[in-house]
Formats: C-alpha cells, sequence, structure tokens
C-alpha cells in the first residue's frame, strides 16, 4: 500500500510540473553532445528511439547513464522484447518520463534508411518541453546526419501564441546553444549509440568536426523554417533582404542587391514584371562566397515569393491560405548557404534570392502582357499565376551570364502538381545531367529530404509553351502533360537547353511544411548534395559519389 502510495506521489508531483511546463510553452534549443551524459529520468526525462534490430544490439551498460536509478536491466530488456512497430512503437520505461520507442521495421528503396519521418513524429509526439531532457538516437553512423535533422524539425522556431515563450521573429536566436531552465529557454539534449557496420556499439565520442557540423545545419534548417512559417506582414522583400544580410554580416559577406526600377533597367523582366504591383518592390539579392583556389562556381538559386495571391489569375479563397511559404525555396537556400560556408565551403558558393511578393494592384501584370526576361527571350503572360518560373528564369539566367556558373541549382515551390506527381514526402528533381540526377537521390536518401525524380524531355514537353506572337508563354497549354517537368522546362529554356553546365531543378511545394508548419525542407539535402566541396568529414563521408548512373549500369550485359 504504501509502495503505491509513495508512486502515486511521484505521478501526481510530475503532472503538476509537467502540465505546467505545457501550459507555458518555451522556447526550445536543440543541443548536440558528444557522448551520453548521466541523469535521472526523474528531473531530465529521456526519449530513446531506434531501429528494433538496433535496439535488440544494446546492453543495459550502454543506457545505464541515463536511466538510473529508476530503471534497472529486468525492465529494460522487458520492454525491448515487448515492442512490436507497426509501423511505430513506444514502452514506457518508467512512468512517462523515460520511454524507448521503436523506429518502422522496413524502409523501400526510395525511402531515407534513417526513417527520418518517423523520428520527426515520435519526437514531436512523446518530448514533454520540459526545461531539460534528452533525446537517444541508437543509429548507424551513415545515418548519423539525417537522423540528427529528423529531431531539429520537431522543434520549430516561430509562433505568435500568446502565453507562451515561443522564439518568434522578435528574437532571432537559432536555437542551438546552452540554453537552460534560468533563461527561459527549454534545452533538448540530443545523444547517441552509434552502430557501427560489424553490429558492433562505437565508443568514440562524436568529434569536434561532426558536431560543429550538426550545430551549424541545426541552426540553418530552424531559420529556414522560421522564414517560412512567418506571414506575409513580418516577412516581405523588405524583411527578407534583412535576413539575406544578417547571415551575410555573421560571415563577412556584402550582399548584392537589385531593386524596384533597377530590374527593369537592367533587363530583369521576371522578377520586376511579378513583383511591380506589391507595396514592397521586388529585388535580386546575391551571396557570394569566393575562397582562394576554387576549382568549380556553384549557384544556388531560389524562388522567393513573399506571398503569392495569384496576381490577377487570383487564386480562390480556400486556395491562397498557406502561400506565405511560396518562399521555402529561397529560405532554404539561405540556410543552406550559410551552414555550408560554415563548414569549410572549398568552391565559389552563389546563393541568388528571387525576391517578389504576388500581389494584385492597379501596376499589376496581365494576362496578355509581354514581358522581355534576363535571357532576352519574350514572354506571353498567359497566367499569372504561374510566376515563380519567371522569377527563377531570371536568376538561373544571371548566375550563367554573370556568375559564370558551372553548377545551377534551382530550388522553389513551383507546382501544386508536384504533390500529385511525387507526393507529400519527396520534391521532384529535374535536370539536365543523367549523373547528377542519380546523385540528387541518393542525397535526398542520405538527409532525409527524400526527392523523387520527373521527365526531362525538352522535345516532347516545351511545345506546351507555344505561342504566336513571343517566343513562349508562361503556362502550358495542357494541363494534364507532365505539368512539374514543364514548369521546370520553363526555366530552362532561358538558360538554354544547350547549357553545357548541369542544371537541376528542385520542385519542393509539397514537403516545404508538414500540417500547418514549415519543415525546412532542402538544408540538409543541399548540404549532403554538395558535401564533397566541404571540410566537414561528416558532410563528406554521407556525399554522393560520381557513380555511373544506374540506368546504364542495369543495360549492361
Amino acid at each position: 500500500m504504501r509502495l503505491l502510495l509513495g508512486v502515486q506521489a511521484i505521478r501526481n508531483h510530475l503532472a503538476r510540473t509537467y502540465s505546467s511546463a505545457r501550459f507555458k510553452k518555451m522556447a526550445t534549443d536543440v543541443k548536440f553532445n558528444e557522448s551520453l551524459g548521466c541523469t535521472d529520468p526523474q528531473t531530465h526525462p529521456v526519449l530513446i528511439i531506434g531501429q528494433l534490430r538496433h535496439l535488440n544490439l544494446l546492453k543495459f551498460s550502454h543506457l545505464e547513464s541515463k536511466l538510473s536509478p529508476r530503471v534497472n536491466e529486468e525492465t529494460f530488456l522487458n520492454a525491448v522484447a515487448c515492442l512490436h512497430p507497426a509501423p511505430t512503437d513506444k514502452v514506457s520505461l518508467y512512468l512517462d518520463v523515460a520511454t524507448v520507442a521503436a523506429l518502422p521495421l522496413k524502409s523501400s528503396r526510395h525511402n531515407t534508411a534513417s526513417r527520418a519521418h518517423a523520428i520527426t513524429r515520435l519526437v514531436k509526439n512523446h518530448v514533454l518541453n520540459v526545461s531539460e531532457e534528452s533525446v537517444v538516437l541508437v543509429c548507424e553512423r551513415e545515418n548519423l546526419f539525417a537522423s540528427a535533422c529528423a529531431v531539429v524539425r520537431a522543434f520549430p522556431l516561430y509562433s505568435r501564441k500568446t502565453g507562451n515563450l515561443l522564439a518568434s521573429s522578435q528574437s532571432k536566436n537559432l536555437g542551438c546553444g546552452d540554453g537552460n531552465a534560468n533563461s527561459g529557454r527549454n534545452v533538448v539534449n540530443v545523444e547517441f549509440v552509434l552502430i557501427n557496420k560489424d553490429g558492433c556499439i562505437e565508443s568514440e565520442p562524436l568529434t569536434d568536426d561532426e558536431l560543429n557540423c550538426l550545430n551549424e545545419t541545426t541552426r540553418a534548417i530552424r531559420m529556414t523554417a522560421r522564414i517560412v512559417d512567418m506571414p506575409c506582414n513580418e516577412m516581405n522583400v523588405d524583411h527578407f533582404i534583412q535576413e539575406v544580410e544578417d547571415v551575410g554580416r555573421e560571415l563577412c559577406i556584402t550582399p548584392k542587391v537589385i531593386r524596384g526600377e533597377k530590374l527593369l533597367e537592367q533587363g530583369f523582366g521576371g522578377i520586376y514584371g511579378v513583383g511591380k504591383a506589391a507595396a514592397v518592390p521586388p529585388a535580386l539579392v546575391v551571396l557570394s562566397h569566393e575562397p582562394k583556389g576554387a576549382q568549380e562556381t556553384i549557384a544556388l538559386v531560389g524562388k522567393g515569393i513573399v506571398y503569392d495571391t495569384g496576381g490577377l489569375s487570383i487564386k480562390a479563397k480556400t486556395g491562397m491560405p498557406g502561400m506565405k511559404r511560396d518562399c521555402g525555396g529561397a529560405a532554404a537556400i539561405l540556410g543552406a548557404f550559410y551552414a555550408a560556408v560554415q563548414c569549410g565551403f572549398r568552391d565559389n558558393l552563389h546563393a541568388v534570392f528571387c525576391l517578389a511578393e504576388n500581389s494584385v494592384g492597379p501596376n499589376a501584370t496581365r494576362p496578355d502582357d509581354i514581358h522581355t526576361l534576363y535571357s532576352g527571350r519574350t514572354v506571353e503572360i498567359n497566367n499569372t499565376d504561374a510566376e515563380g518560373r519567371l522569377v527563377l528564369a531570371d536568376g538561373v539566367c544571371y548566375a550563367n551570364k554573370d556568375l559564370k556558373a558551372n553548377i545551377i541549382l534551382d530550388m522553389a515551390t513551383l507546382t501544386g502538381a508536384q504533390g500529385v506527381a511525387t507526393g507529400k514526402y519527396h520534391g521532384a528533381v529535374l535536370t539536365n545531367s543523367e549523373t547528377w540526377e542519380a546523385k540528387s537521390l541518393q542525397a535526398g536518401r542520405k538527409s532525409g529530404d527524400l526527392l523523387a525524380s520527373i521527365i526531362y524531355c525538352p522535345e516532347l514537353h516545351f511545345s506546351e509553351f507555344a505561342s504566336a506572337i513571343a517566343d513562349m508563354k508562361n503556362s502550358v497549354a495542357d494541363r494534364q502533360n507532365a505539368q512539374s517537368s514543364c514548369a521546370g522546362l520553363f526555366i530552362a529554356a532561358h538558360l538554354g537547353f544547350d547549357y553545357p553546365g548541369t542544371w537541376v531543378h528542385v520542385d519542393m511545394a509539397t514537403p516545404v511544411h508538414c500540417g500547418e508548419r514549415a519543415t525546412g525542407y532542402g538544408v540538409a539535402l543541399l548540404l549532403t548534395l554538395f558535401g564533397g566541396h566541404t571540410d566537414s568529414k561528416l558532410l563528406q563521408s554521407i556525399a554522393p559519389t560520381d557513380e555511373e548512373p544506374p540506368l546504364k549500369r542495369c543495360c549492361r550485359d
């Protein structure tokens, strides 16, 4: 009886503590530790996550520092034996403050081996949002980066709820550091138990290189998600330029800014035409990292439509909410550029932001108007709601003509059709290079920012843009004909289908968010794809190789 009363008293105490913490939700810092710390789950809750086959490899001694004195070896082993993931499962080890959870048993060839999306869901649902707690990830070393990014995505920064202390635009703390209860910020300590290729537990702690990479990536993902979550009255073109300037200041880089009427004067008819009706003028903004000894020039071009009403081809009332996220491509490129430079990017790297608000007003572009883009080619506007391709066409052309980039990647929330073609979790990749298609897909699986390829066939699809009076229209004639591929081909047409370099287009209209919150999609993908250009050994280890594309390999005798 006394034992039951004691347990009930503990339950009541924890309930009071954690219900109070949930009611007044604090901003959360995500902190990566080099090894497992020694904590008591009664005061420092812990969530242990891993694949069942990895959890079965653990001895209690591997986790004793996180569970003792509340959990003994018998309880831990029995809990693991009770796990039957379908697709996931969890068992409480001690009340609600020590939990072990199993990830899905299977991962198909189009999924990430890290099960990143399941990790994010488990963390969202089972962390307690108290002053300090831990998430322990049991995984193979090759899944370290993707698993870490998955945890980070569970902790968005932006909120305008009253009565809590979540980070907002007023505080640009990027949520990575040594926060504590006294600072008014919760701390989630992320720690790892790593499994080597032989199925043995690694004893070495994370290196400083790995910790630095994870911390900078955390800041980048959370910054990206915060920008995407912010409404246009707090994240218009002016505000976005300020974000770019803030990043530039930290990296000691001064951005180049071309705004308003200067865009028209210098030939950027796409960006100018889309944004000229808005109260805040459009802009082309460029950050450039040019280290000595660079061998290649890479340009990342982002669609930064801070709000998309559709223009005069206006969206319906149910189609417009959420269009604050139309700057997701530019936000991801800002985050990736920041982290890549911080991780020692060795080649020339340019981030090109095509910023505009697609608004309605007396100066708005009309259907039937004809614009001349930076490529010199003329475009007949037949849909003002197909605006992203117009600004990106200017951006990739600038990357080629002015920046002399030999690798150009554009990223955009470009088409609603992307979600139909590749779904909610996979972005769509379109490229003129079979090798880079394979590398992009591999980077998606390694990072957890998944990709699926879509058809690159300009000789069959580009005729959809035929115009009787201009070089092309901006929207397709047949919306049932590979719409996402066609939208990407419009961008490529201004670069030139004979462009000798590598062009990669990523449409991430759907994975940019999950429910009503931004995911920070794109940062981990870009860092992995170009990881071989950095000094980070962690990124180098997961960067895709220059293997011959799978299609050619399987066609051999």
